[in-house]
């Protein structure tokens, strides 16, 4: 009894001496955050807070693109949402980060790259607050608000191509647009590349971001083809409602929340200028709604409610790019125009013979663009953003910052363009982007996942979808009238 005692209290002082390193260790790094400012902690607890609310973004893309579109493909969109978060953050982890703020490998200034991995981008570990490369963000915070924008450009693409898309080929999109595409745009702004040389402004990423979002949605519109039934044999677009209006504005209003991450985050501190920034942020989305609601009235004979939503939205993203230095007029102009242009937008790209469900293109590409216009237009030399800011051309400025704007707005709409592209016309050549007709009509809640987005149970106590299928495996075919109607 005595020998075993003994061996127990061996076996538990072992153990307290292994626990010692790690609690040893976790005490020092606790004295360094001690010692580091109040005023350091709140900007790191701030952007933290900040990243949270970018993420939650995704909720309402989800549900913004859900609702927008056909019930018999709910569960499919909610899945590539999903992944873009979580795919997305870990290929932006392990390639994309190193990309987007390079080393010296590389053509200075175009491209580079930092290596792969956590420790390799980082050079620290996660909690290092020892370093001054990331003042005053510690690594962790600054690649968490990083990766939350990347996921969110990555996933404006999902709602251009619902309801046709296999997704093992969205799958490799997502990989491809946070590992390559996207970080490439962001190295030659944030990352000190030629547009920041240039002097380019783009404080939260009209075109960073949002444009190069709506420009690889474009193309994967036009790669993929419209859905069976949006275009009569005439080239006359059909309407197909979506489903849910509710869940539409419901994701629109969390997405209005979460630009409150998006937008006075990337002020990077917390200071006086969040707040303000924080209103203007409400007055673009406000203008765009209103604007919106108005030309739709007026265009199509009713206020349109999705029109209406994409107004907000439209009007979100086009302030992004000039927030920091547009006055509360500038703003309200900003965020006006952009609710006229997404109406026109998106009826314009559907008579084109697009099929853009949700309107991707049109918000994010058409309003992003505009949005770095705007910044060249309207820019104020009162800056929030706490850097030197040159008037716009209409406001005595020279047009120097609209030329600056100009070429990187199209600068990004071509490489996003063309390198989107063959990616997208790549996966078509292999038979991986587009479902078979009969998966398409029939929805991909059940072909692609194997279960529908909402189930029901008929009289006879079989589980079926909303059309009256039974959740059975894949669909087997589909009459002349389901094709007409899908």
């Amino acid at each position: 009894m005595k020998r075993k005692l003994s061996l127990g209290l061996v076996a538990m002082a072992s153990t307290l001496v292994v626990m010692a390193g790690p609690v040893a260790a976790q005490e020092s790094n606790f004295d360094r955050f001690n010692e580091v400012s109040n005023t350091l902690v709140l900007d790191n607890i701030f952007i933290f807070v900040c990243a949270v609310l970018v993420f939650l973004m995704q909720a309402g893309f989800a549900m913004v693109e859900a609702g927008l579109t056909r019930a018999k493909n709910a569960a499919n969109i909610m899945m590539k949402n999903l992944m873009d978060a979580s795919l997305g953050v870990l290929v932006f982890a392990l390639v994309g980060w190193g990309i987007a703020y390079p080393g010296d490998f590389g053509i200075d200034g175009w491209f580079g790259f930092a290596g792969f991995g956590v420790k390799d981008f980082f050079g620290t570990s996660l909690g290092d607050i020892s370093s001054d490369d990331f003042y005053p963000l510690i690594p962790s915070v600054d690649f968490f608000f990083q990766a939350a924008f990347a996921a969110a450009a990555a996933t404006i693409v999902s709602g251009a191509v619902a309801g046709r898309t296999k997704f093992k080929g969205y799958l490799v999109y997502t990989v491809v647009i946070t590992a390559l595409i996207y970080p490439v745009v962001v190295s030659w702004q944030w990352g000190g590349g030629w547009l920041s040389e240039r002097g380019f402004v783009d404080f939260a990423g009209s075109g960073l971001v949002h444009m190069t979002g709506g420009v690889a949605a474009l193309m994967g519109a036009i790669v993929i083809g419209p859905r069976i039934g949006k275009f009569g044999e005439d080239g006359k677009p059909r309407a197909i409602p979506g489903h849910s209006i509710p869940l539409a504005i419901l994701g629109v209003f969390l997405l209005f929340i979460g630009w409150f991450g998006f937008n006075p985050g990337s002020q990077l501190q917390a200071d006086a200028a969040v707040p303000a920034l924080a209103v203007l942020t409400a007055f673009a989305a406000g203008a765009g709604a209103v604007t919106a609601m108005g030309v739709s009235w007026l265009t199509l004979g009713k206020p349109d409610v999705s029109m209406a939503g994409n107004g907000m939205l439209a009007g979100l993203v086009a302030i992004c790019s000039g927030i920091g230095d547009l006055s509360p007029i500038g703003t309200l102009i900003t965020g006006a125009v952009a609710g006229l242009l997404v109406v026109f937008a998106v009826l314009t790209i559907e008579r084109a013979g697009i099929d853009d469900p949700v309107g991707a293109f049109s918000v994010h590409g058409v309003c992003g663009f505009w949005g770095l216009l705007a910044t060249g237009l309207l820019s104020s030399s009162n800056s929030l953003a706490g850097h030197e800011s040159s008037p716009g051309l209409l406001l005595g400025g020279g047009g120097g910052l609209f030329v600056d704007q100009l070429v990187g707005g199209v600068a990004i709409a071509i490489f996003v363009a063309v390198t989107s592209g063959v990616l997208f016309v790549a996966l078509k050549a292999t038979n991986m982007l587009r479902v078979d007709p009969e998966e398409e009509i029939a929805g991909l809640d059940v072909a692609e996942h194997g279960s529908p987005g909402y189930a029901v149970e008929n009289a006879a106590g079989l589980t079926v979808d909303l059309s009256g299928r039974p959740v059975v495996g894949a669909p087997s075919g589909t009459s002349k009238q389901e094709a007409s109607l899908a």
